[in-house]
């Protein structure tokens, strides 16, 4: 019996679990990992990312799941490790297509809510929050939900029991021991799961290039406190991240504790402050929220704001106050600006620009010392490694430079060379406990979303946004009679961000000579094809237009029939 246990055992292990990560690799954000075993998939996460600068005019990128699409059928649900933007941002775009139920702890769901209630998705969703040490059985999987620290709350690792053995995800992470709500990680958990022997570990890997541990969560709350006594006669604006709940806890704790009011701006924080209120993840006394509307009501000695833009983003509350260009809040003299945030990779410059304009105003902006990370550093991704002992490192959530570190590290903590893969989005990685290759790729190329239109502004159109916005467009208007193709009116050519055409006459006019010999090349030679007119009218126009200002706008041949 035994026997023919272990043969059994032993054929599962040779078809192996598929690890797919369609996101959240080369790129910190858009977060999402199918597991795939036979006729179950279970995805992890489901976020987006934010527009990179050649971007031109796109909102936001999610990831594309036309392999989710096609095995919908094998597809059990959507497990969710915590509330941030890059690990559910994509649902409402997703679900549309991927009706699956998502699972995720309480404050998680509670986020995800909101989001799909600005969708119309809330009744044809299903949803299960989960507890902590609870699991779930989707197809031949069971998953349980671990207690971890981040910087936002009811964060959570995966154990992923497979046929082929235990996956262990561990979300993104920190270790806190006094974390400002709840409990501290539940390190003993992982280390009993790390006893019966886990095939591959997923860790986050933001903060792998910083050696040593990260700061405890309170210790911004103590630097609130000294802010907060220094300035007690102005008024104080604290920006941060919307989903950071902590953090907001600890800037309400020192308003409490300083008789001062609060006021909210900007949407996304009025959102999860409001749920994280109704949830009971925010703790604060009745009365002490002021509406922005009679905010007026009050001197600055007895105001907080607490608004979104820390990272410089052009359009969120800070920014637009920066600008002189917010409805409601005008930055003053004597004004105290707390950037509780460090710039994302990227963003340094956004940042720097309100800063500069914050001082400007004549505001006092400290950002210095006012944010620790929610992402573990070296000796706690170390710790982790020590409990789980996997066979397998797969290093996530990072850009290349970061997942190439991390496989150092691995190694480091005994994880032999070969048994660490550092994997590309859409990668296929085959698991079993004999052996582990990469064995095919699916498609991983992120959707751009740009207002209403999801997927419809691809390569071509972002490389003719870049083309107008460098050199501007010059359209050439010709008006041909229909059966002779004799030319009755035109050529007139407008230009748009080229150069101002009552300033550049002469170029104009010399234009306009260059597509008439155009033009009356090609009826000398009887060419009546407007395609082929077309491409004559371009070539010459752009060669002259090259060789007189060395600049290459993008030219548009409208030919009219009379």
């Amino acid at each position: 019996m035994k026997e023919k246990e272990q043969k059994r055992n032993k054929v599962e292990d040779a078809k192996g679990v598929k690890i797919i990560p369609l996101g959240g690799l080369e790129q910190i954000g858009m977060n999402i990992t199918a597991i795939e075993y036979e006729d179950t998939i279970v995805v992890i996460d489901c976020g987006l990312s934010f527009p990179e600068d050649e971007m031109l005019g796109i909102d936001l990128v999610i990831p594309d799941v036309t392999y989710l699409k096609d095995n919908i059928e094998k597809v059990k649900g959507f497990v969710i490790t915590h509330g941030h933007e890059d690990h559910i941002g994509s649902l409402p775009y997703v679900l549309k297509d991927i009706n699956v139920p998502v699972y995720g702890t309480k404050l998680t769901m509670g986020i995800i809510e909101n989001k799909l209630k600005e969708h119309n998705l809330l009744k044809g969703t299903k949803r299960k929050v989960i507890k902590y040490g609870q699991s779930i059985n989707l197809g031949c999987f069971r998953i349980e939900f671990i207690r971890t620290n981040h910087s936002i709350q009811d964060a959570a690792a995966l154990a992923i029991y497979t046929p082929a053995g235990i996956i262990f995800h561990t979300g993104d992470f920190k270790v806190d021991f006094t974390p400002v709500y709840g409990n501290p990680i539940d390190l003993q958990r992982i280390g009993e799961i790390g006893k019966k022997g886990v095939l591959a570990l997923l860790c986050d890997s933001t903060n792998v290039e910083r050696p040593g541990y990260t700061m405890s969560e309170r210790t911004v709350g103590k630097t609130f406190d000294s802010i907060f006594s220094d300035y007690s006669s102005r008024r104080i604006i604290v920006a941060t991240f919307a989903s950071n709940v902590d953090r907001v806890q600890q800037i309400i704790n020192s308003a409490v504790k300083y008789g001062r009011k609060i006021v909210v701006e900007g949407r996304s924080m009025v959102n999860i402050i409001t749920t994280a209120i109704d949830l009971g993840y925010i703790k604060m006394p009745e009365n002490t929220m002021v509406d922005i509307e009679h905010m007026n009501n009050y001197t600055d000695d007895q105001l907080v704001l607490i608004t979104t833009g820390s990272q410089g983003e052009s359009m969120a509350a800070l920014s637009r106050m920066a600008a002189s260009i917010h409805r409601k809040v005008t930055i003053k003299p004597g004004d105290v600006v707390i950037l509780s945030s460090t710039p994302i990779p990227g963003n340094e410059k956004a940042v720097s620009k309100v800063i500069n304009e914050l001082y400007m105003k004549g505001a006092k902006v400290i950002y210095q010392d006012t944010h620790v990370s929610g992402h573990a550093c070296q000796e706690e991704i170390k710790l982790i490694y020590s409990l789980v002992k996997p066979q397998y490192a797969i290093p996530v959530h990072g850009e290349y430079k970061h997942l190439i570190r991390h496989a150092e590290l691995a190694e480091v903590m005994g994880v032999p060379k070969k048994n660490i893969f550092v994997l590309s989005s859409g990668d296929v990685l085959t698991l079993s406990k004999e052996n582990a290759a990469v064995t095919g790729k699916v498609p991983a190329q992120g959707i751009l979303v740009d207002g209403l239109g999801v997927g419809d502004v691809g390569n071509i159109v972002l490389r003719d946004r870049q083309l107008l916005s460098e050199n501007g467009l010059m359209i050439v208007v010709v008006t041909l009679e229909k059966y002779t193709n004799q030319v009755v009116a035109g050529p007139d050519i407008v230009s748009r961000g080229f150069v101002y055409v009552k300033e550049s006459e002469n170029l104009m006019e010399d234009a306009k000579e260059v597509v008439e010999r155009a033009l009356d090349k090609c009826i000398s030679r009887n060419n009546t094809d407007w395609g082929k007119i077309k491409t004559e009218i371009k070539e010459s126009l752009s060669d002259f237009i090259w060789k007189r200002t060395k600049r290459n706008p993008m030219i548009l041949p409208i030919i009219m029939e009379v």
